[in-house]
């Protein structure tokens, strides 16, 4: 579990320490602040430790981190990333998690082109890698994508290649289906059928009961949003112990999908994955809202991250209640948008 994010200089983020929940984190903000930086870094640093096959030795760290944040941020160079101002600056970030062992630090400068100073070595690796949604479907890329990303130079966030590479993965047997089934069930009830691999194209589909087998080209991008989060919950990837990072899932759903996805989320988080949403949407963040008011016992702890912008540049305020971060720009336009649709009857 992920208990914080120490940020200082990078791009548009306010030098904060982020204290996370270890269920729903909720950045928001208008678009240009940060939220996305935010959610970016923290994938980077914790792939590069993920996997039984990692090399935390601290000279590989410091090509493997500036490789990732560089392949997953798009910067021209690694010094891009700090704080734009005149004259020479440092970016540092740090990471502490709940097992110490998985801890990490580092720092770079503006000059610094394609390598890290490695302050704090992570000694140990995470169990599952994290999960990186972006704000589009990504099961119509599969198969071919990782396959062009790997053998041409092209200008794809790596994001894409690495969340595409998980897709591929076999689904889950044995004592955990019941759990995957449990996690599956309002989607396919959303989507109106399972999600199936062709063993051979490895094309996705949809297997709708009575109509047979859907193209996933020709199904609705918000229900490929859908069959994505499906897929990896039935691989086991999203299972205890996972990280999800979403950027924007509201993005090309309508309303009653957006209340499908914050019940998956709610039931992601309940099932032991640490979730991390960067959002606008008031939509999303009130049916989250509702979903903590009446879960009772089983409630997950949902912290919210705030992001405004000042005269002094961007602030960020943080609370476990969205009534305690104070105004929040994004969300108040759509609260001012029903005030002046319900001056017109008036």
């Amino acid at each position: 579990m992920l208990i914080s994010a120490e940020f200082h200089n990078l791009s548009t983020v306010p030098n904060e320490k982020l204290i996370f929940s270890p269920g729903i984190n909720l950045i928001i903000g208008e678009n240009g602040l940060g939220k996305s930086h935010i959610l970016k870094t923290i994938y980077a640093l914790l792939k590069v430790q993920s996997g039984k096959d990692s090399e935390l030795s601290k000279i590989s760290l410091e090509k493997a981190y500036a490789n990732k944040l560089i392949a997953v941020m798009r910067p021209e160079y690694l010094g891009r990333l700090v704080k734009r101002r005149q004259g020479r600056d440092r970016c540092e970030i740090r990471l502490t998690l709940k097992n110490k062992a998985q801890n990490c630090a580092i720092g770079f400068a503006t000059a610094s082109k394609s390598q890290v100073e490695v302050i704090e070595v992570p000694t140990d690796s995470l169990a599952l890698p994290p999960v990186f949604f972006p704000t589009r479907e990504l099961v119509t890329l599969s198969p071919w994508f990782v396959s062009l990303y790997d053998n041409y130079h092209i200008e794809f966030e790596e994001t894409w290649r690495d969340t595409v590479s998980l897709l591929g993965a076999p689904s889950l047997k044995g004592p955990r289906e019941n759990t995957v089934g449990q996690l599956l069930a309002p989607l396919e009830k959303a989507m109106g059928g399972k999600i199936e691999v062709d063993a051979h194209s490895g094309r996705f589909y949809l297997k709708i009961p009575g109509e047979g087998r859907m193209e996933m080209p020709l199904v609705a991008e918000g229900l490929r949003k859908l069959a994505m989060l499906a897929r990896l919950i039935s691989t086991g990837v999203l299972l205890e112990q996972g990280y999800l990072f979403w950027d924007e899932p509201e993005t090309n759903l309508n309303p009653k999908l957006i209340k499908t996805i914050a019940e998956c989320i709610f039931e992601l988080a309940k099932a032991g994955i640490q979730v991390f949403i960067a959002t606008h949407s008031l939509f999303l963040l009130r049916e989250i809202e509702i979903l903590q008011a009446s879960s009772g016992k089983t409630k997950r702890p949902v912290r919210y991250f705030a992001l405004n912008r000042n005269e002094e540049g961007i602030e960020l305020t943080q609370a476990d209640s969205i009534h305690e971060v104070g105004d929040i720009v994004a969300l108040d336009e759509s609260l001012a948008q029903s005030d002046r649709y319900l001056e017109m009857d008036e």
